[in-house]
């Protein structure tokens, strides 16, 4: 099997960090390997802080803002057209056919997606995966995970993730010096990603309990990008309501 772009994975998983939300809901994340997860949490952490987190500083010292937004630019333009795949297998012609304009225009006026013209003529970029697909479908996320190098998941964004992988029409093409290319592509992937959300983690980093900030934000970002933004629908929303009159005025006895 060709290997995947692991780093543009990593940068799925990482962008869970990406807005930790301050709020006093404590909504239930269904957890059940929370023991696992949480050993996996401190693992990746002390990864992060050793390897990544230096590595992305590099990063940033060697490169001028202007780079890293052409590097930005470059790697959301290979994942446009899964990006495209997904919108279409959510019945979204216009996010579709946005992402086919954006594609098209970014890859040859914006040399192979370094720069972004289609912002500047206002084609609106859209964030779809095959997760969000399944989530549209009716699929329930299943238990959270912590994925291993990684960040917050749950099993059904794996599946996505994996899903994903497999329609992204760049792991199957060919290149010179194949191997090097995608070694290249990966690294690069990880350290943009991890540069770009270093201000994201470090607010995470500074949560009474960041496990569970990471587990609740992970999940009511999922929540809100498969609504699109709409608001949650109340299961009960809908029902009549009742007074005491409905059931009469006698008392039940044994």
């Amino acid at each position: 099997m060709r290997q995947s772009l692991s780093g543009l994975v990593l940068a799925a998983m990482l962008t869970a960090c990406a807005s930790v939300e301050q709020t006093g809901a404590s909504e239930q994340v269904y957890d059940p390997l929370e023991g696992w997860n949480r050993n996996v949490f401190a693992f990746n952490e002390s990864v992060d802080k050793a390897v990544l987190g230096p590595a992305a500083d590099a990063y940033r010292f060697v490169t001028t803002p202007t780079i890293r937004a052409g590097v930005n630019n470059f790697l959301s333009n290979l994942g446009q057209p899964v990006v495209f795949a997904n919108t279409v297998l959510q019945g979204k012609p216009g996010a579709a056919f946005d992402t086919l304009n954006r594609f098209a225009l970014n890859s040859t006026v914006g040399l192979a997606g370094v720069f972004d013209p289609a912002t500047s003529v206002g084609i609106p970029r859209h964030r779809e995966d095959f997760g969000q697909t399944l989530g549209t479908w009716g699929v329930p996320g299943g238990a959270f995970l912590v994925i291993p190098f990684g960040s917050g998941s749950n099993v059904r964004d794996v599946i996505g993730l994996g899903v994903d992988g497999a329609m992204n029409p760049l792991n199957y093409a060919q290149f010179e010096n194949d191997d090097e290319v995608r070694i290249g592509l990966t690294v690069v992937g990880a350290l943009a990603a991890r540069e770009r959300l270093d201000g994201a983690i470090e607010i995470l980093r500074d949560q009474p309990e960041p496990y569970t900030a990471l587990r609740r934000n992970y999940d009511q970002s999922r929540r809100a990008a498969i609504r699109d933004g709409r608001e949650e629908q109340d299961p009960y929303a809908n029902l009549p309501e009742f007074d005491d009159s409905f059931f009469g005025d006698e008392e039940f006895e044994d």
